[in-house]
């Protein structure tokens, strides 16, 4: 006898009841199916349910089924959120970097001229002019055109440039050091913000700017630095004021107010300390406190920092690198070393500053998204809803990009606590098998470069890396994991 007689001849309702009332409706799928329901008057509760986002289920098997991988991915995480960062020295490029002769770095994956953007090409110029490689634009283009200037990724010399990032090596740089695992990371100085090298501007001003970096701002920080170390002064902590500039309203990337406010607290009384005319010591201490940028390039070497210390873990799925030169945009991972995974670099979409519009905008650029790579800046916007007065977007926008991203990561850290959702931990360490399988991709928030060299700054937005990134990086990963 069936349970549903045994049920009826018993007096219980068929099913437990099951039946008795009206149907409980569950879809998942594609909205006809509901639709067809609801036009019949039934409720139907829809499931928002996905399949993988992309890549082969053979490699995602391969990966989720890795026995290295747990293991890895906590090694890498751990290696990340121990660093820390501590300011050692201000020094020419010359000094620190291993420059070939006649060479300048560039943000993002490799590049040639010949498919340089409009504001790489604006900075490369620039970066000739101020070297004295060339005495004019045109025989500046020459020589880059011919391959008489050599071409190198900031991150393959432990660097990271804003924008276009290009380093020369009369420019001198922030030098950074991890005191946990030792490593050292670079940056240079910060020019502010609109007509400036790293947006593509390179005219007189850009020029006049730069040379007094070169003469005035770089010794002046340097003396500062290294006389309060003789002194037997404690580094500044780096990492300590990017985690407090986190609970102060920005976060990290494009807002940057609360962090140079508290970088230049504690550099101006080394400042000055140092034996300079008294109008150098005012026009630095004028020009560092009207730069609402001032910290990023502390911040960005910062984030470098960590996250070359959780290089070279094989069996890792984390994110070691996110950058990009205006035309690609490039990805490496902890299971695969120096290996770029490369796709065409995407336009931001955001606000635009004057007459600009979104024809004026150069595709995504800069080694800057080390900051997302870290989980702070587009990560992070929820500790700085303002950032939406700048990228654009609202604020709910800004908290749920952040809640977001925490689908995409493998911990968070605590030293990088938001505020206003309970002071939980940034979102850290981006695994390819999560973006994979969500199909989401990171967001970064940041600057935009005019398209045509020479222009400079035209807005700032919000953007995402090709997806092609991540599905080169997952089949790389996935033959690994096979061939362990």
């Amino acid at each position: 006898m069936s349970e549903l007689a045994s049920s009826s001849m018993h007096g219980a309702p068929p099913l437990g009841g099951l039946l008795s009332g009206p149907p409980a409706i569950v879809a998942a799928g594609v909205d006809v199916f509901s639709d067809a329901l609801r036009a019949q008057g039934a409720q139907v509760h829809d499931v928002d349910w996905r399949p993988p986002g992309f890549g082969d289920p053979a490699d995602l098997a391969a990966l989720a089924l890795d026995p290295r991988r747990a293991a890895a991915n906590r090694a890498a995480v751990e290696r990340l959120l121990a660093a820390g960062s501590q300011l050692v020295d201000v020094r020419p490029a010359s000094e620190v970097l291993d420059l070939a002769d006649r060479m300048l770095l560039h943000a993002g994956p490799p590049l040639e001229w010949s498919n340089a953007s409009g504001p790489m090409r604006g900075a490369l110029v620039g970066a000739c002019l101020f070297e004295g490689w060339a005495a004019s634009v045109e025989e500046a283009q020459r020589i880059l055109a011919a391959g008489e200037v050599r071409l190198d990724p900031c991150h393959h010399h432990r660097t990271v440039g804003p924008m276009a990032g290009v380093t020369s090596p009369s420019m001198w740089m922030w030098c950074l050091s991890d005191p946990v695992h030792g490593g050292q990371a670079f940056c240079n100085l910060n020019e502010g913000l609109g007509k400036v090298l790293r947006m593509g501007a390179f005219d007189h001003e850009v020029q006049e700017r730069l040379r007094w970096m070169r003469d005035v701002l770089g010794p002046v920080l340097s003396a500062a630095v290294r006389g309060s170390l003789d002194a037997g002064n404690d580094p500044i902590d780096v990492k300590a004021i990017l985690a407090q500039m986190l609970q102060m309203g920005d976060e990290g990337h494009n807002r940057n107010r609360a962090g140079s406010l508290m970088a230049l607290r504690e550099l101006s009384p080394l400042i000055v300390a140092v034996d300079a005319p008294s109008s150098d010591i005012a026009a630095v201490l004028k020009f560092a406190g009207g730069n609402e940028h001032f910290f990023l390039n502390l911040g960005m070497p910062t984030a470098k920092l960590a996250l070359d210390g959780a290089r070279d873990v094989p069996g890792s799925t984390m994110l070691t690198v996110m950058s990009r030169n205006g035309t690609e945009f490039g990805i490496q991972t902890a299971g695969t070393g120096d290996r770029w995974f490369t796709g065409p670099a995407q336009t931001p979409v955001g606000l635009f500053l004057g007459d600009y519009g979104p024809d004026d905008a150069n595709p995504d650029i800069g080694d800057s998204a080390i900051m997302e790579t870290y989980g702070v800046g587009g990560f992070s916007m929820a500790a700085a809803p303002a950032i939406v007065r700048f990228v654009g977007g609202t604020v709910p926008d800004a908290l749920a990009t952040t809640e977001r991203m925490y689908q995409l990561t493998l911990a968070e850290n605590p030293a990088m606590a938001i505020p206003i959702l309970g002071f939980r931990g940034s979102p850290t360490g981006i695994d390819v098998l999560k973006v994979a399988r969500t199909g989401w991709l990171p967001q970064i928030n940041t600057g935009m470069a005019g398209r045509i060299a020479g222009t400079g700054q035209v807005g700032a937005g919000l953007v995402q890396p090709p997806q092609e990134c991540f599905e080169q990086a997952l089949v790389a990963l996935a033959e690994a994991a096979r061939s362990a």
